[in-house]
């Protein structure tokens, strides 16, 4: 949901309910005030560079994006209503707290929030499941991150692959990393995506990929500060078709045909008609289609033997003459 409810629970509400229309497992809020997030400051540091909110100090843009806490006990119900599930980002010890009260089914640790072991820790502490963002960390601290969460006793654990840019550029996606995330860690993997679009959640999913996460808004038109790489309902509804899709096409690891595949390979059939005892030759027995008779393998065994039986023309070679 992020900051896409526009300063309305309503919005915010609606949003819920258009997300579990449009095929969302879940909702994900985030749970801050700007106080817990920064310093309201407009000294160099403290102000955004990048084009989307250049301009704005950190306070400005998290005063403006916050969900305030006074709604998530009411979001919380409303989504268990509609029997979608609901968890947040928790920004803070704080808000760890708050969130604690609302018994959610996991946490999610944002990307830039990673290396904040202190926050991790406390988290992680609460021994529910964890959602990890990578987009801003090193390989040594995730690593870290992994050992502190285990240590708190903590092993619910999945990694989203994600690249910290809004939007990220597709070159930047590098979603080959999913594999080995997954082989790395030995977690599940999933895919926080800020790309433009639904074709990097597919190909997350067929790399591996078991949870993804895009931002969501009701309308386009709303002024939000996510709105540029947000999904609309019927791009998001196009995407979780794409995703399933892409999940019924990966199956499992299976070798072989299907069974109709093998009703047009070739098999041993009577070219005309046999009598019993007399000897087949390629003159009266062909490998042709349909499959439905002897495996082609089979043919130099029959050669010069003597059939043990009357074939009419078309007929399947019976097993019994290879006894």
């Amino acid at each position: 949901l992020s900051a896409n409810h526009a300063n309305s629970l309503q919005i915010a509400k609606d949003t819920i309910y258009a997300a579990k229309e449009a095929g969302a497992d879940a909702i994900k809020l985030q749970t801050y005030t700007p106080d817990w997030m920064t310093i309201d400051c407009k000294k160099e540091d403290f102000l955004i560079k990048s084009e989307l909110w250049r301009g704005k100090n950190l306070y400005e843009l998290y005063k403006e994006a916050q969900t305030p806490l006074s709604w998530h006990e009411e979001l919380f119900s409303y989504a268990k209503e509609l029997d979608i599930e609901i968890f947040s980002s928790p920004f803070s010890k704080e808000a760890v707290d708050f969130l604690e009260l609302l018994n959610p089914i996991a946490y999610k640790i944002a990307s830039f929030e990673i290396t904040d072991y202190e926050l991790i820790k406390y988290t992680a502490s609460k021994k529910r499941a964890m959602i990890i963002s990578t987009g801003a960390a090193y390989l040594n601290e995730i690593e870290n991150v992994l050992s502190i969460c285990k240590k708190e006793g903590c092993t619910d654990i999945a990694l989203l692959k994600c690249t910290s840019s809004y939007p990220a550029p597709l070159s930047e996606a590098n979603l080959s990393t999913i594999r080995d995330m997954k082989k790395r860690f030995g977690v599940e993997v999933g895919f926080s995506d800020h790309t433009l679009g639904i074709t990097a959640p597919i190909v997350a999913v067929s790399l591996g990929a078991r949870i993804i996460e895009k931002h969501f808004i009701l309308d386009k038109n709303l002024n939000t500060p996510d709105k540029e790489f947000s999904l609309n309902p019927k791009e998001f509804k196009e995407m979780v078709k794409a995703i399933r899709e892409s999940e019924e096409l990966l199956g499992e690891v299976k070798y072989g045909p299907s069974k109709s595949a093998r009703e047009f390979t070739r098999s041993l059939y009577a070219i005309r008609d046999i009598k019993k005892e007399e000897r087949f030759s390629e003159e009266n027995i062909k490998a042709i289609r349909p499959g439905y008779g002897l495996h082609p393998k089979y043919l130099p065994d029959l050669l010069e033997k003597r059939a043990k039986r009357d074939y009419q023309k078309g007929e399947p070679i019976s097993k019994e003459e290879l006894d």
